[in-house]
């Protein structure tokens, strides 16, 4: 009986967890941490990645590389978003943030589309 008022009174506190946010939290936490195989969990299939002046759409598997190849080169220490929103029809949703790195400070562009009922990163740039 306890057990079954214990989730009565939970219910409505998880329904106000934004699904959203979580996806959000997510996605900056493994820039920061630089981890591309936490990040590459929110891909696309086809992802166009852009790393300053280079830009190209890749499969997830290699669009995972590429930010790999980026974090290792340059060393994510913290992460700070700077705006968020969404599109008009709740379809999309982008994320602005500055990198700090071991080789400076990068603006972090991330565009994600609803697919499947979750985000999924169609879109990533790292601007010095």
């Amino acid at each position: 009986m306890k057990n079954f008022l214990f989730v009565i009174l939970l219910a409505p506190s998880l329904a106000m967890v934004n699904l959203d946010d979580l996806n959000i939290s997510a996605i900056t936490k493994a820039i920061s941490d630089g981890n591309a195989d936490m990040l590459g969990q929110y891909f696309d299939a086809n992802v166009e990645v852009a790393v300053m002046d280079k830009e190209e759409t890749y499969s997830k598997a290699d669009a995972v590389k590429v930010v790999k190849n980026f974090f290792a080169a340059n060393k994510p220490s913290k992460f700070s978003q700077v705006h968020q929103g969404t599109s008009k029809g709740q379809d999309s949703e982008y994320c602005i943030g500055n990198l700090t790195a071991s080789t400076g400070t990068f603006r972090v562009y991330i565009y994600m589309k609803v697919s499947g009922g979750k985000y999924t990163i169609q879109e990533l740039r790292f601007d010095k």
